[in-house]
């Protein structure tokens, strides 16, 4: 396909018609993806102190590129370089840098007409238990790098830290506009042992966007039950009573251009609510693909290219293809890069 031709070929994981997967480090590859190429993001970053996602996912961040790292409990005695990998930093303010590191890059390469979707999730400070991957545990023990998520000194211990809308600040700080920030509420949410406080049941998506004017097509939903009856309500009345239906209703022109068919519905409102879905051949909870459906309707053109830095396994992708949308992955990690491989290989022969 000829649009393939202005991305890199090295690190080329798995390729259909529609999409090229990357296996590498997420900075090493939008480095050198073309400026302005990308049309939308949609993507889910590692949390923070969450889950080790392998060895693989290590690397060299800050610090002088040339120089002879000596490395003690992570960090180079020489230049302050950290080794390490995403999610797993010794405090989520070296996250949230990092994190603004990588959408730094997605500015540069998103159309100035481009679209930007961030689900983050929080965390608990100085949380050891509960929702921490044991791997997370047992890889930072062994490194003595230091405990999993240490208590951070300027929030108290138990406190939620905030992080999504920290990062969200920081966006904001940094020239981007934050249109929508979204609740995806999950109606199946895992139960907590807790009781000293709500079980959490849902998750932030932040819509970003670098200029005032950019892509969107509307997306509408279904008219709740007490819209619609106040619209029969406004025609069942007497030509005598018009008067008070059209102050129950609105204005008139509403009322009747959704009995005429001409409003099929409402524009749609922040809370998403969406069940999660397992997947076989996962250890881990990828998008339910209900997210990335709105997100590429709303904000790619039917021509447009649709990138997930963190393409874990694949489902943006596996969306993608099933809108005819062109699309770019990039994930570290070998074992989901396979599994989106065969995910999309599945969608291929369904399409084809």
């Amino acid at each position: 396909m000829m649009w393939k031709e202005e991305f890199p070929k090295e690190n080329r994981y798995f390729e259909t018609d529609l999409g090229i997967l990357y296996n590498g480090n997420v900075l090493d590859i939008l480095k050198q993806l073309p400026n302005e190429s990308i049309d939308t993001v949609i993507t889910s970053p590692p949390y923070w102190g969450l889950r080790f996602y392998g060895e693989e996912a290590n690397t060299v961040w800050g610090g002088n590129p040339d120089c002879k790292h000596e490395w003690v409990n992570g960090f180079c005695e020489k230049c302050g370089a950290w080794y390490g990998q995403l999610g797993l930093e010794p405090t989520f303010e070296m996250y949230l840098e990092h994190l603004w590191q990588i959408f730094d890059e997605i500015w540069r390469i998103l159309k100035p007409t481009g679209t930007v979707w961030v689900n983050l999730g929080d965390t608990y400070n100085g949380n050891k238990k509960g929702k921490t991957d044991k791997k997370v545990g047992e890889y930072l023990k062994e490194t003595q790098r230091y405990l999993v998520k240490p208590v951070t000194k300027n929030v108290k211990q138990k406190s939620l830290l905030m992080i999504p809308a920290r990062f969200a600040i920081g966006m904001i700080d940094r020239g981007w506009i934050l249109r929508n920030v979204i609740i995806w509420h999950k109606p199946n949410a895992m139960p907590e042992s807790v009781k000293d406080r709500f079980t959490e049941d849902f998750e932030y998506i932040f819509f970003f966007v670098k200029q005032k004017k950019y892509y969107f097509k509307q997306i509408l939903e279904p008219f709740n039950d007490a819209t619609l009856k106040r619209i029969n309500y406004a025609f069942n009345k007497s030509k005598s009573d018009i008067q008070s239906a059209v102050k129950s209703t609105g204005q008139r022109k509403f009322a009747e251009n959704v009995k005429k068919g001409k409003l099929l519905g409402r524009n749609k409102r922040t809370v998403w609510n969406i069940a999660t879905k397992p997947l076989k051949e996962a250890h881990f909870a990828p998008f339910p693909p209900d997210i990335p459906e709105i997100c590429i309707r709303a904000g790619c053109p039917e021509d447009g290219i649709v990138l997930d830095p963190f393409m874990g396994s694949g489902t943006t992708a596996y969306v993608a293809e099933q809108l005819g949308r062109k699309w770019i992955g990039v994930e570290i990690n070998p074992e989901y890069c396979e599994i989106a491989k065969r995910r999309l290989s599945k969608v291929q022969q369904k399409l084809f």
